[in-house]
Parts: C-alpha cells; sequence; structure tokens
C-alpha cells in the first residue's frame, strides 16, 4: 500500500467573480522513502495540492471532490481533531517564505518546543533538548545559544534552515517542502539541497518537493509531475521528464533553461501567458501557448495515458492525431 495516495482530486475557489478551479483531477502516489518533485510555473496548482492534502486552504477554498489517504486513511472530510493529530506530526510542511513564516516577537527556541510540545508528549525540558538535536541536525551553530535568538538575528538561509528543523521536529512519514529555496542565493540553496537529501536518508521519510526550478529536481527527486492549469500534464522519474519529456509544457520548461554549453544561445520562453482559471477551455489548457498545437488540441484536452513504463503525459502529440 502506497504512503499516500491521491485520487481525482479537485480543488476550487469561490470568489465574487465565480468559481477558481486550482486543482483539476490531479492523481498520484507517494512512497515511503521516495522524493516526490510537483514542477510548474505560478499558478499551476502545485501549493494549492499540498494545502488540500493537508487541508489547510484558506476560507473560499475547498476540495470539491476526490480522496486523499493517509495509510489507506480517508482525509478528506476528516474533522479537524483528527487532521490535528496528522498536520505536523505525520505530514509536515516547508511553508514558501521563511521571513514571514516565523513570528518574529518569539524567540526561534519557544517557536520549536511549541510544535514539539504540541504534537508530542514530551515536556518543556525535554521539547528543549530535542529543539536544540533538530537545530544541530540541520547544521545551526551554536544552537543553544540560537534557541534565545529571534528571527531577525538570523540570516535567511538559516531561517530557511529552523524552518526545517521545525517540519521535522516530530518525525513526519511525509515532509511536503512547498519551494522552500526560492528566496535563497544559489550557494545557500545547493546547502539547503545537501541537508535535505541527507536527513531524508538518516531519518527515511517521504518528501514532496513543490518547485518551479527544475535544477532542485534533478537533484532530489525519484519521481516528478509537471502541473499546469490545475492538471497533471506528464508525469514520470526524473530521466522521463529530462531525457524523453512527452508533453509540450514539459519541452517548453526544459528548452527555457540556460546550460554551460549555451552561452551564444537566446533563451526560449514559452510564449504567452497562463490560462484563466475562471475560465477554462474545452480543450488543452496549453493549446493557446504551444507551437505545435493542432485542431483536436483545440477542441478537446487529450486524457492522461501511458507513454512508456511509468512514464504519463496528457498530449494528442504523442498520438498524432490532427
Amino acid at each position: 500500500m502506497a504512503l499516500l495516495e491521491v485520487t481525482d482530486l479537485h480543488t476550487s475557489f469561490f470568489t465574487d467573480a465565480g468559481e477558481v478551479k486550482a486543482v483539476n483531477g490531479v492523481s498520484f502516489t507517494l512512497e515511503k522513502n521516495k522524493v516526490l518533485g510537483i514542477v510548474g510555473e505560478s499558478g499551476s496548482g502545485k501549493s494549492v495540492t499540498a494545502y488540500s492534502i493537508m487541508q489547510i486552504l484558506a476560507k473560499a477554498g475547498k476540495i470539491v471532490s476526490g480522496s486523499v489517504k493517509l495509510d489507506g486513511e480517508e482525509l478528506v472530510g476528516a474533522p479537524e481533531s483528527v487532521m490535528n493529530k496528522i498536520r505536523g506530526n505525520r505530514i509536515s510542511i516547508i511553508f514558501q517564505d521563511p521571513m514571514t513564516s516565523l513570528n518574529p516577537t518569539y524567540t526561534i527556541g519557544s517557536q520549536l518546543m511549541e510544535a514539539i510540545l504540541l504534537h508530542t508528549g514530551r515536556n518543556r525540558k525535554e521539547a528543549w533538548e530535542r529543539a536544540v538535536e533538530m537545530l544541530k541536525l540541520v547544521n545551526v551553530n551554536e544552537p543553544e545559544k540560537r534557541m534565545k535568538q529571534y528571527p531577525y538575528e538570523f540570516s535567511g538561509g538559516m531561517r530557511q534552515r529552523v524552518m526545517i528543523a521545525m517540519a521535522l521536529a516530530c518525525e513526519p512519514d511525509i515532509l511536503i517542502a512547498d519551494e522552500p529555496t526560492t528566496a535563497l542565493d544559489v550557494t545557500i540553496q545547493a546547502g539547503i539541497l545537501e541537508l535535505m537529501k541527507d536527513i531524508q536518508k538518516k531519518e527515511g521519510m517521504a518528501i514532496i518537493m513543490i518547485t518551479h526550478d527544475l535544477g532542485v529536481v534533478a537533484q532530489l527527486c525519484d519521481e516528478v509531475i509537471v502541473m499546469y492549469a490545475g492538471g497533471i500534464c506528464e508525469k514520470g522519474t526524473a530521466d522521463d521528464i529530462f531525457y524523453y519529456p512527452k508533453h509540450e509544457y514539459t519541452k517548453g520548461l526544459l528548452s527555457s533553461i540556460p546550460t554551460v554549453d549555451s552561452e551564444y544561445e537566446k533563451l526560449r520562453p514559452i510564449a504567452g501567458t497562463p490560462i484563466d482559471l475562471l475560465n477554462m477551455p474545452a480543450g488543452c489548457p496549453f493549446a493557446p501557448r504551444c507551437e505545435n498545437a493542432m485542431k483536436v488540441c483545440i477542441r478537446q484536452a487529450a486524457p492522461l495515458e501511458k507513454v512508456s513504463e511509468g512514464h504519463m503525459a496528457a498530449c494528442w502529440m504523442n498520438q498524432k492525431k490532427d
């Protein structure tokens, strides 16, 4: 049995302008000790998928249909008392921005200890020791001294390490990392990714890595999901996605990455703008931006179908229809 099983998940935000279909029929499984990457541009539904799993959507957001099972237990529709035991304890999340995720009026130690006291049976002394242990694990220097400091006394990279420590403090089965390196420079980003790889091996947990950076995916992920307009357009192993892309959007993402040997080549950005989720087209949502769009792409969205073992894509180009 898969550790996490998401089936035909639909999540919408109900606004004054209408229904925003942020997640449209997303399905995937996550095995123990595996790293799953979810990639796509801003607004593709990556973060909303994660928030749906943890049921921490904004008031306007609602899971319309679908299933999210953790070790066979259904989470969609579960009471808040059940979710409170799962959040932070079995599934933890590192939010996008460590600058705003930490409370500036509380010490780092008090914020780390709060999570430990809330989700475990440890007393304050044991919680302090666990918090210090976690800061050591994420390579924060002088952890006992740092426990008494405030977020403003930490650099961006150190704050991100604190967020990772907080997420791991209760030994979760699944860690969701929502663009954990977005605000960091390249050298710090490399260190954070290396740290996450090491911790994943030591702790044996599963990770969902949400990012728009394909370089991060190449370093860390076993399997990859490519999302566009709230749906999955391609999924497969990291090798499948990087070396044998089968969806035109995936190809566009890959061709827009600068490489060392392309010094004198122009970058090839994806033309156009993301689709309006309030007015989803009948056909493939990527068709208006696709250089190879066919008539059938405008009329009807391609189903997500197998193109090779473990590799699936939703693109009519794979079926040579016109």
